[in-house]
Protein backbone atom coordinates (compact mmCIF):
# COMPACT_ATOMS: atom_id res chain seq x y z
CA UNK A 1 0.00 0.00 0.00
CA UNK A 2 1.59 3.18 -1.28
CA UNK A 3 2.43 6.26 1.14
CA UNK A 4 -0.93 8.19 -0.07
CA UNK A 5 -3.02 5.36 -0.87
CA UNK A 6 -6.59 5.45 0.42
CA UNK A 7 -8.26 2.60 -0.91
CA UNK A 8 -6.24 -0.69 -1.86
CA UNK A 9 -8.13 -3.40 -3.84
CA UNK A 10 -5.97 -6.70 -3.67
CA UNK A 11 -6.97 -10.12 -5.67
CA UNK A 12 -10.77 -9.07 -5.86
CA UNK A 13 -12.73 -12.00 -7.18
CA UNK A 14 -16.62 -12.04 -6.80
CA UNK A 15 -18.57 -15.52 -8.19
CA UNK A 16 -21.99 -15.63 -7.87
CA UNK A 17 -24.33 -19.05 -7.48
CA UNK A 18 -24.37 -21.93 -5.05
CA UNK A 19 -22.23 -24.29 -4.49
CA UNK A 20 -17.88 -24.40 -3.83
CA UNK A 21 -16.53 -21.31 -6.10
CA UNK A 22 -13.06 -23.03 -6.43
CA UNK A 23 -13.66 -24.38 -9.98
CA UNK A 24 -15.14 -21.25 -11.39
CA UNK A 25 -12.41 -19.25 -10.18
CA UNK A 26 -9.65 -22.09 -11.67
CA UNK A 27 -11.52 -21.82 -14.91
CA UNK A 28 -11.39 -18.08 -14.58
CA UNK A 29 -7.79 -18.11 -14.08
CA UNK A 30 -6.80 -20.35 -16.78
CA UNK A 31 -8.85 -18.25 -19.36
CA UNK A 32 -12.10 -19.34 -19.86
CA UNK A 33 -14.79 -16.88 -21.22
CA UNK A 34 -18.25 -16.19 -18.64
CA UNK A 35 -19.91 -18.13 -20.78
CA UNK A 36 -18.12 -21.86 -20.92
CA UNK A 37 -17.68 -20.87 -16.84
CA UNK A 38 -21.49 -20.73 -16.43
CA UNK A 39 -22.15 -24.04 -18.70
CA UNK A 40 -19.90 -25.99 -16.29
CA UNK A 41 -20.60 -24.64 -12.98
CA UNK A 42 -23.87 -22.90 -13.10
CA UNK A 43 -21.91 -19.86 -11.70
CA UNK A 44 -21.28 -16.27 -12.92
CA UNK A 45 -18.00 -14.80 -12.58
CA UNK A 46 -18.50 -11.10 -12.13
CA UNK A 47 -14.92 -9.77 -10.64
CA UNK A 48 -11.84 -11.56 -11.75
CA UNK A 49 -8.83 -11.24 -9.62
CA UNK A 50 -9.35 -7.57 -9.39
CA UNK A 51 -6.48 -5.61 -8.10
CA UNK A 52 -5.68 -1.20 -8.16
CA UNK A 53 -5.47 1.74 -6.03
CA UNK A 54 -6.64 4.70 -5.01
CA UNK A 55 -4.47 7.76 -3.90
CA UNK A 56 -5.75 10.39 -1.14
CA UNK A 57 -7.86 13.25 -3.04
CA UNK A 58 -8.36 11.09 -6.49
CA UNK A 59 -11.36 10.62 -8.43
CA UNK A 60 -10.90 7.35 -9.96
CA UNK A 61 -13.46 6.37 -12.61
CA UNK A 62 -14.34 2.76 -13.43
CA UNK A 63 -16.23 2.72 -16.49
CA UNK A 64 -17.48 -0.02 -18.70
CA UNK A 65 -20.58 -1.41 -20.45
CA UNK A 66 -24.06 -2.95 -18.74
CA UNK A 67 -22.78 -6.90 -17.72
CA UNK A 68 -19.16 -5.50 -17.05
CA UNK A 69 -19.26 -6.05 -13.50
CA UNK A 70 -18.47 -2.60 -12.42
CA UNK A 71 -21.39 -1.78 -10.13
CA UNK A 72 -20.63 -5.41 -8.13
CA UNK A 73 -17.06 -4.13 -7.78
CA UNK A 74 -18.02 -1.14 -6.00
CA UNK A 75 -20.37 -3.14 -3.93
CA UNK A 76 -18.09 -5.71 -2.51
CA UNK A 77 -15.59 -2.47 -2.03
CA UNK A 78 -18.19 -1.67 0.80
CA UNK A 79 -19.54 -4.70 1.39
CA UNK A 80 -22.70 -4.02 0.23
CA UNK A 81 -22.19 -7.38 -1.85
CA UNK A 82 -19.67 -9.87 0.37
CA UNK A 83 -16.85 -10.59 -2.06
CA UNK A 84 -15.81 -14.25 -2.67
CA UNK A 85 -12.07 -13.75 -2.01
CA UNK A 86 -9.71 -10.94 -1.97
CA UNK A 87 -8.96 -7.93 0.23
CA UNK A 88 -10.21 -3.94 0.37
CA UNK A 89 -8.42 -1.68 2.47
CA UNK A 90 -9.59 1.61 3.18
CA UNK A 91 -7.51 3.94 5.06
CA UNK A 92 -5.19 0.55 6.40
CA UNK A 93 -8.20 -0.85 7.25
CA UNK A 94 -9.46 -4.19 6.14
CA UNK A 95 -12.82 -3.96 5.28
CA UNK A 96 -13.02 -7.42 4.06
CA UNK A 97 -11.95 -9.00 7.74
CA UNK A 98 -14.47 -6.65 9.37
CA UNK A 99 -17.24 -8.27 11.77
CA UNK A 100 -21.00 -6.42 11.41
CA UNK A 101 -20.42 -3.89 13.81
CA UNK A 102 -17.02 -2.47 12.32
CA UNK A 103 -18.34 -2.74 9.09
CA UNK A 104 -21.25 -0.33 9.84
CA UNK A 105 -18.63 1.97 11.99
CA UNK A 106 -16.98 2.47 8.91
CA UNK A 107 -20.31 3.26 6.88
CA UNK A 108 -21.11 5.64 9.36
CA UNK A 109 -17.57 7.41 9.41
CA UNK A 110 -15.26 6.87 6.49
CA UNK A 111 -17.02 5.84 3.59
CA UNK A 112 -20.48 7.26 1.78
CA UNK A 113 -22.30 5.86 -1.18
CA UNK A 114 -23.68 8.26 -4.24
CA UNK A 115 -26.55 5.66 -6.01
CA UNK A 116 -28.43 6.50 -9.36
CA UNK A 117 -31.31 6.04 -7.20
CA UNK A 118 -31.72 9.06 -4.32
CA UNK A 119 -33.87 6.88 -1.76
CA UNK A 120 -34.50 10.16 0.02
CA UNK A 121 -37.27 9.87 2.63
CA UNK A 122 -40.45 11.38 1.23
CA UNK A 123 -41.70 12.93 4.69
CA UNK A 124 -38.87 15.05 5.86
CA UNK A 125 -37.26 17.76 4.80
CA UNK A 126 -34.40 18.74 2.25
CA UNK A 127 -32.19 19.48 5.37
CA UNK A 128 -33.73 16.36 7.66
CA UNK A 129 -32.56 14.26 4.68
CA UNK A 130 -29.10 16.06 4.42
CA UNK A 131 -28.64 15.47 8.13
CA UNK A 132 -29.73 11.91 8.47
CA UNK A 133 -26.27 10.41 8.65
CA UNK A 134 -25.50 12.35 11.53
CA UNK A 135 -28.85 11.72 13.21
CA UNK A 136 -27.54 8.13 12.98
CA UNK A 137 -24.30 8.91 15.16
CA UNK A 138 -27.21 11.02 17.61
CA UNK A 139 -25.43 14.23 16.96
CA UNK A 140 -27.85 16.80 18.56
CA UNK A 141 -29.97 17.87 16.37
CA UNK A 142 -29.29 21.31 16.45
CA UNK A 143 -25.33 20.53 15.30
CA UNK A 144 -26.38 18.49 12.71
CA UNK A 145 -28.71 21.00 11.24
CA UNK A 146 -26.04 23.38 11.17
CA UNK A 147 -23.87 21.19 9.04
CA UNK A 148 -26.52 19.78 6.85
CA UNK A 149 -27.41 23.85 5.77
CA UNK A 150 -23.26 24.25 5.33
CA UNK A 151 -23.35 21.10 3.18
CA UNK A 152 -26.78 22.21 1.14
CA UNK A 153 -25.10 25.62 0.46
CA UNK A 154 -22.10 23.89 -0.72
CA UNK A 155 -24.20 21.88 -3.07
CA UNK A 156 -26.38 25.20 -4.31
CA UNK A 157 -29.29 23.84 -2.71
CA UNK A 158 -29.26 26.39 0.47
CA UNK A 159 -32.73 28.03 -0.42
CA UNK A 160 -34.69 24.62 -0.40
CA UNK A 161 -33.98 23.57 3.03
CA UNK A 162 -37.13 23.28 4.23
CA UNK A 163 -39.31 21.99 1.25
CA UNK A 164 -39.85 18.45 0.42
CA UNK A 165 -38.32 16.03 -1.55
CA UNK A 166 -41.26 15.96 -4.19
CA UNK A 167 -41.29 19.53 -4.59
CA UNK A 168 -37.63 19.21 -6.26
CA UNK A 169 -36.78 18.32 -9.79
CA UNK A 170 -34.56 15.21 -10.36
CA UNK A 171 -31.04 16.69 -10.37
CA UNK A 172 -32.31 18.93 -7.51
CA UNK A 173 -33.26 15.58 -5.56
CA UNK A 174 -29.66 14.08 -6.96
CA UNK A 175 -28.08 17.13 -4.98
CA UNK A 176 -29.64 16.42 -1.84
CA UNK A 177 -28.14 12.82 -2.42
CA UNK A 178 -24.40 14.47 -2.25
CA UNK A 179 -24.71 16.83 0.19
CA UNK A 180 -26.07 13.36 2.04
CA UNK A 181 -22.90 11.40 1.80
CA UNK A 182 -21.02 14.48 2.19
CA UNK A 183 -22.22 15.78 5.22
CA UNK A 184 -20.51 12.92 7.06
CA UNK A 185 -17.06 14.25 5.80
CA UNK A 186 -16.10 10.61 4.46
CA UNK A 187 -12.57 9.66 3.66
CA UNK A 188 -13.88 7.65 0.67
CA UNK A 189 -16.60 8.32 -1.68
CA UNK A 190 -18.25 5.87 -4.19
CA UNK A 191 -20.45 6.36 -6.62
CA UNK A 192 -22.43 3.75 -8.50
CA UNK A 193 -23.85 5.58 -12.09
CA UNK A 194 -25.27 8.31 -9.70
CA UNK A 195 -26.37 11.02 -12.50
CA UNK A 196 -27.36 8.43 -15.54
CA UNK A 197 -31.27 8.45 -14.72
CA UNK A 198 -31.06 12.47 -15.61
CA UNK A 199 -31.26 14.30 -18.84
CA UNK A 200 -28.56 15.51 -20.49
CA UNK A 201 -28.48 19.05 -19.33
CA UNK A 202 -28.67 18.46 -15.53
CA UNK A 203 -26.67 15.62 -16.26
CA UNK A 204 -24.14 18.10 -17.27
CA UNK A 205 -24.42 20.45 -14.29
CA UNK A 206 -23.89 17.58 -11.48
CA UNK A 207 -21.02 16.83 -13.34
CA UNK A 208 -19.53 20.66 -13.22
CA UNK A 209 -20.70 20.69 -9.48
CA UNK A 210 -18.81 17.64 -9.00
CA UNK A 211 -15.64 18.89 -10.62
CA UNK A 212 -16.08 22.37 -9.09
CA UNK A 213 -15.79 20.44 -4.98
CA UNK A 214 -12.98 18.64 -6.09
CA UNK A 215 -10.98 21.95 -6.91
CA UNK A 216 -12.30 23.49 -3.47
CA UNK A 217 -11.79 20.08 -1.36
CA UNK A 218 -10.62 17.16 -3.21
CA UNK A 219 -12.18 13.92 -1.75
CA UNK A 220 -11.06 10.45 -2.75
CA UNK A 221 -13.75 9.18 -5.15
CA UNK A 222 -14.61 5.73 -6.80
CA UNK A 223 -17.00 6.60 -9.76
CA UNK A 224 -19.02 4.20 -11.62
CA UNK A 225 -20.42 5.15 -15.09
CA UNK A 226 -21.01 3.59 -18.49
CA UNK A 227 -20.45 6.57 -20.21
CA UNK A 228 -17.04 7.37 -21.43
CA UNK A 229 -17.47 11.28 -21.92
CA UNK A 230 -18.35 11.51 -18.19
CA UNK A 231 -15.50 9.00 -17.13
CA UNK A 232 -13.10 11.67 -19.37
CA UNK A 233 -14.34 14.56 -17.62
CA UNK A 234 -14.34 13.45 -14.16
CA UNK A 235 -11.58 11.15 -13.39
CA UNK A 236 -7.85 11.82 -12.73
CA UNK A 237 -7.64 8.22 -13.93
CA UNK A 238 -10.26 5.64 -15.63
CA UNK A 239 -10.33 1.80 -15.32
CA UNK A 240 -11.82 0.15 -18.20
CA UNK A 241 -13.85 -2.87 -17.40
CA UNK A 242 -15.15 -5.44 -19.56
CA UNK A 243 -15.91 -9.08 -18.09
CA UNK A 244 -15.12 -8.45 -15.12
CA UNK A 245 -11.73 -7.58 -15.76
CA UNK A 246 -9.73 -4.14 -16.14
CA UNK A 247 -8.51 -3.95 -20.08
CA UNK A 248 -6.88 -0.61 -19.24
CA UNK A 249 -6.15 1.64 -16.21
CA UNK A 250 -4.16 5.37 -16.94
CA UNK A 251 -5.17 8.95 -17.08
CA UNK A 252 -7.63 10.28 -19.61
CA UNK A 253 -4.99 11.26 -22.03
CA UNK A 254 -3.31 8.00 -21.88
CA UNK A 255 -6.52 6.18 -22.67
CA UNK A 256 -7.30 8.45 -25.72
CA UNK A 257 -3.61 8.31 -26.80
CA UNK A 258 -2.71 4.62 -26.56
CA UNK A 259 -5.97 2.36 -26.08
CA UNK A 260 -4.44 -0.92 -24.72
CA UNK A 261 -7.11 -2.97 -26.75
CA UNK A 262 -9.41 -2.81 -29.42
CA UNK A 263 -12.59 -2.65 -26.65
CA UNK A 264 -10.95 0.49 -25.03
CA UNK A 265 -10.21 1.97 -28.46
CA UNK A 266 -13.78 1.66 -29.55
CA UNK A 267 -14.54 4.01 -26.54
CA UNK A 268 -12.33 6.71 -27.70
CA UNK A 269 -12.62 6.64 -31.61
CA UNK A 270 -15.40 9.61 -31.81
CA UNK A 271 -13.19 11.54 -28.37
CA UNK A 272 -12.14 14.94 -29.72
CA UNK A 273 -8.41 14.28 -29.10
CA UNK A 274 -7.29 17.88 -28.77
CA UNK A 275 -9.84 18.77 -25.82
CA UNK A 276 -7.71 15.41 -24.25
CA UNK A 277 -4.21 15.73 -25.40
CA UNK A 278 -1.99 18.45 -23.78
CA UNK A 279 1.02 19.83 -24.57
CA UNK A 280 3.07 17.48 -22.52
CA UNK A 281 1.83 14.92 -25.32
CA UNK A 282 2.48 16.54 -28.39
CA UNK A 283 5.88 18.72 -27.32
CA UNK A 284 9.18 18.50 -28.58
CA UNK A 285 12.63 19.98 -27.87
CA UNK A 286 13.37 23.02 -26.36
CA UNK A 287 13.56 25.90 -28.47
CA UNK A 288 13.90 30.00 -28.21
CA UNK A 289 10.51 31.10 -27.04
CA UNK A 290 8.97 34.23 -26.02
CA UNK A 291 5.43 32.43 -24.94
CA UNK A 292 4.60 29.86 -22.70
CA UNK A 293 2.07 27.20 -21.10
CA UNK A 294 1.65 24.90 -19.00
CA UNK A 295 2.23 20.79 -19.70
CA UNK A 296 -1.41 20.47 -19.10
CA UNK A 297 -2.52 22.96 -21.50
CA UNK A 298 -4.88 20.90 -23.70
CA UNK A 299 -4.28 21.00 -27.68
CA UNK A 300 -7.51 23.41 -27.91
CA UNK A 301 -6.32 25.50 -25.61
CA UNK A 302 -2.82 25.65 -27.91
CA UNK A 303 -4.29 25.81 -31.14
CA UNK A 304 -5.87 29.59 -31.21
CA UNK A 305 -2.25 30.60 -29.82
CA UNK A 306 -0.74 28.97 -32.52
CA UNK A 307 -3.34 30.07 -35.34
CA UNK A 308 -2.33 33.79 -34.40
CA UNK A 309 1.46 33.67 -34.15
CA UNK A 310 2.88 29.89 -35.92
CA UNK A 311 6.58 30.51 -33.41
CA UNK A 312 7.09 28.33 -30.97
CA UNK A 313 5.61 28.10 -27.40
CA UNK A 314 7.65 26.84 -24.62
CA UNK A 315 6.23 24.45 -22.25
CA UNK A 316 6.63 24.36 -18.67
CA UNK A 317 6.01 21.90 -15.56
CA UNK A 318 6.08 22.57 -11.95
CA UNK A 319 8.28 25.68 -12.61
CA UNK A 320 11.03 24.51 -15.33
CA UNK A 321 11.14 24.40 -18.90
CA UNK A 322 10.58 21.22 -20.96
CA UNK A 323 10.08 20.84 -24.02
CA UNK A 324 8.04 23.38 -26.64
CA UNK A 325 5.32 23.21 -28.90
CA UNK A 326 5.51 24.19 -32.48
CA UNK A 327 2.35 24.14 -35.20
CA UNK A 328 4.32 21.17 -37.13
CA UNK A 329 3.72 19.39 -33.92
CA UNK A 330 0.20 19.96 -33.36
CA UNK A 331 -0.60 19.50 -37.04
CA UNK A 332 1.73 15.56 -37.01
CA UNK A 333 -0.51 14.90 -33.83
CA UNK A 334 -3.88 15.35 -35.31
CA UNK A 335 -3.39 14.14 -38.75
CA UNK A 336 -1.63 10.99 -37.28
CA UNK A 337 -3.41 8.06 -37.58
CA UNK A 338 -3.94 5.69 -34.84
CA UNK A 339 -2.59 1.72 -35.33
CA UNK A 340 -4.63 -1.00 -35.77
CA UNK A 341 -4.69 -2.87 -32.26
CA UNK A 342 -4.42 -6.86 -32.73
CA UNK A 343 -7.69 -8.50 -30.84
CA UNK A 344 -6.48 -10.08 -27.29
Amino acid sequence: MGRDTVVEVADLWKVFGSGDHRRAIEMATAGASRQEIQAVTGQTVAVRDMSFEVERGETFVVMGLSGSGKSTLIRCLSRLIEPTSGKVVVEGEDVTAMDPATLRALRRTKLSMVFQHFGLFPHRKVIDNVAYGLEVQRIPKAARRERAAAVLETVGLGPWANHYPQQLSGGMQQRVGLARALVLDPAVLFFDEPFSALDPLIRRDMQDELCAMQMRRPRTMVFITHDFDEALRLGDRIAIMKDGVLDQVGTPEEVVAAPATNYVREFTTHVPQAEVLTARRVMGAVRDCTRHVEASATIAELIPMLLGDPSPIAVHEDGELVGSVAAADVAALLSRERPHIAAP
